[in-house]
């Protein structure tokens, strides 16, 4: 298999991405989970733009790495300056990193408005910063900025910045599509043009996402000759993002059989994905191929029966390979084959009457703004009461809510519940931020002194969606709620015309999974 080198940047370009920042401790953890992966180079920054960089460069000096080279980035020494006092060429080699990205300008539209040098000054630039760091006995990436604007605007002269870096001692060339503008067909003309120039040295290629075309640009260039690609994880970048390595490395592994980070690490690709996420404080792009949570869900019941006589039907390739797995959502398009799969997965019974009726019910929740796509608790509830298993743990009364504004603004929220417990009655009263919070505080103080249980649950997210919005303020909402305990996460979902009581009823089903959980768990646990 021909080897393609992954280089990420996502600590420095994808912290350009809007709403995005890594503390030192942050970009340490992802360098550490990126060499775990099996990337070949891991880009920490501008060691000169911020203190914060100059603590990553040697805080990581300290690191072990197994897989990785972390690289330094930064530009050519400035005009008219020599190259061993430039600060930013010092800079670079001071953060003593076994490689160096050395970034220079290609358009002359950049030399002559950016930079305001002349042409020939501009190469000088190249040639003495690439040729000054690597004498200093280090790998030189030299980053060719604005490559492809240049080459469409003057290809002799971005072909000579090319050259002159060469000769200089470049180890890697990297045409960067800077403006994120070209289509697959221009970058796999100009990069072969390339490769077919510069055999001798390594051929790179780092892509923005201006067109949606990053991916695409990256698997062009590399069908062109490039053997090195830059991108990062989930995409993430500047304006509409760079490169998305969660895609590339996945298609260069299974699709153009080009060997990458290695076949054996490429289950940890969803991981990747989802921990880069975690530690930039960003939701997961659900719908991002390869490794996102809806890459291999499905929907339609005509597509679940297929796959689940033969999983090539639908899918392209094994979600397992990248760390994914498939699921099937339970909707108002499924079929009898979908419901029947969920049952067989909870372990209850195969019958086909059952999976039949329970599709029905499912449609008719949904037509009044149900969704169990994501509250698969509620759903098992929902299959309890169409077998005839479920059992309530409680029964309500009544609840009360009462919201008071005093005179220096706090806002006070009381919540009374009165439930019937073994023949019980419970009444008891809790304040909280909110009415749902006092809601679950009231509920959980009545319930306790039956299942003490219920201590180790949390509630840990809260959704609210408007069902028909052009009802306006009467129109029906869907709460989802997401809650957790020592074990398990799980999801239910309540639909009202009330807020309140759309909360209620999703909170009841959460309180009641657990309940269930809880004895199942423990009657399972009784010695035959």
């Amino acid at each position: 298999m021909k080897k393609v080198k992954i280089y990420d940047t996502t600590l420095r370009d994808g912290m350009q991405a809007e709403g995005v920042s890594f503390s030192v401790e942050d970009k340490l953890l992802i360098a550490q989970k990126l060499d775990e992966f099996g990337i070949h180079y891991i880009e920490g920054g501008y060691p000169q733009s911020n203190p914060k960089e100059e603590e990553f460069f040697a805080r990581v000096r300290e690191m072990d790495f197994a897989n990785a080279k972390i690289v330094a980035f930064g530009s050519t020494r400035r005009a008219n300056t020599k190259v061993a006092d430039d600060t930013c060429i010092n800079a670079l080699l001071a953060a003593e990193t076994p490689a160096v990205t050395i970034v220079g300008k290609m358009w002359d539209l950049h030399v002559t408005d950016v930079l305001r040098c002349s042409l020939e000054e501009n190469l000088a630039m190249c040639s003495d910063s690439v040729g000054h760091v690597k004498k200093q006995g280090r790998e030189v990436i030299f980053d060719a900025e604005h490559f492809f604007d240049g080459y469409k605007n003057n290809p002799e002269y971005a072909m000579k910045v090319l050259q002159v870096a060469a000769d200089a001692g470049a180890d890697t060339i990297v045409l960067c599509e800077t403006n994120g503008g070209c289509l697959p067909q221009e970058v796999f003309e100009i990069t072969e043009a390339v490769y077919k120039a510069f055999g001798n040295v390594d051929i790179g290629i780092h892509c923005h996402n201006d067109t949606d075309c990053a991916a695409a640009n990256s698997l062009a260039a590399v069908q062109a000759g490039a053997t090195h690609v830059q991108g990062t994880i989930n995409g993430m970048g500047e304006r509409t993002g760079n490169a998305n390595l969660c895609t590339i490395i996945p298609n260069l592994s299974l699709k153009m059989d080009y060997e990458t980070v290695g076949q054996n690490k490429l289950e940890l690709m969803t991981e990747v994905s989802r921990f880069v996420f975690e530690i930039a404080n960003l939701s997961p792009a659900m719908h991002m191929p390869y490794v996102g949570e809806s890459a291999f869900a499905h929907k339609a019941g005509l597509h679940i029966d297929a796959i689940r006589k033969n999983e090539k039907t639908y899918e392209h390739v094994d979600p397992k390979r990248i760390g994914n797995e498939r699921r099937f959502l339970i909707s108002e398009l499924s079929g009898a084959s979908n419901v029947l799969d969920k049952l067989e997965k909870r372990k209850m019974i195969t019958d086909k009457t059952l999976a039949r009726q329970i599709l029905k019910r499912v449609q008719e929740l949904e037509n009044e703004g149900y969704q169990f796509e994501t509250a698969e608790a509620s759903f098992d509830l929902l299959i309890k009461k169409e077998m005839g298993t479920y059992k309530k743990s409680f029964s309500l009364v009544k609840y009360h809510i009462d919201v008071e504004r005093n005179p220096d603004g706090r806002i006070i929220t009381e919540a009374s519940v009165k439930l019937k417990v073994d023949g019980k009655t419970e009444h008891v009263v809790s304040e909280g931020d909110g009415p749902v919070n006092a809601l679950d505080g009231a509920l959980r103080k009545a319930l306790e002194p039956f299942y003490p249980g219920i201590k180790d649950m949390a509630l840990i997210d809260y959704k609210v969606r408007m069902v028909n919005a052009r009802a306006g303020t009467a129109a029906k909402v869907r709460v989802v709620i997401e809650s957790r305990d020592h074990d398990d996460l799980w999801g239910t979902v309540g639909v009202s015309e009330n807020i309140v009581e759309a909360s209620w009823l999703a909170l009841v089903d959460s309180v009641e999974y657990k309940l269930i959980k809880d004895q199942e768990k423990k009657a399972s646990a009784k010695p035959e």
